[in-house]
């Protein structure tokens, strides 16, 4: 599992003009992205990073400010664009083995007492973002 995390000063992700999830003010955009051999032990290492990786400003975590956490899925974390100039996604867990797992990063967020905004698993999203630093970490479990 692998999670690209960007600080924000709030960000929002929308279908069909609609916005589905957007965090307000200081916060976390974790794009998640799930690989075949997964689990329970990749979701709670991954929850665990969002929520207390002192990266918000003045080394707080989404913990220690009280920050929210909006959560997109997104299968091209897997991408393998070393071959030729097209990307190869066999990385990438189908859909029907990511989501659920998605869904279980998301709970464990919040059964930490965060708020948890999402985008909506296998949509096309536009994303948006004031990504506050500019900040961006990748992080894998």
């Amino acid at each position: 599992m692998r999670a690209v995390l960007q600080r924000v000063d709030g960000a929002r992700v929308e279908v069909e003009g609609e916005v589905v999830g957007a965090v307000e003010g200081e916060g976390l955009l974790a794009l998640v992205g799930v690989a075949h051999d997964d689990g329970p032990e990749q979701v709670a290492t991954i929850a665990r990073k969002i929520c207390e990786l002192r990266i918000l400003e003045g080394e707080r975590s989404v913990l220690d400010a009280g920050a929210q956490v909006l959560v997109v899925s997104q299968f091209t974390l897997y991408g393998d664009a070393r071959k030729g100039r097209r990307p190869s996604w066999s990385g990438a867990a189908p859909g029907h083995v990511a989501e659920p797992l998605v869904e279980q990063v998301v709970e464990a967020i919040r059964a930490r007492g965060v708020t948890v905004a999402t985008g909506r698993f296998g949509a096309m999203m536009q994303v948006g973002l004031v990504n506050d630093g500019p900040f961006t970490l990748l992080v894998e479990a």
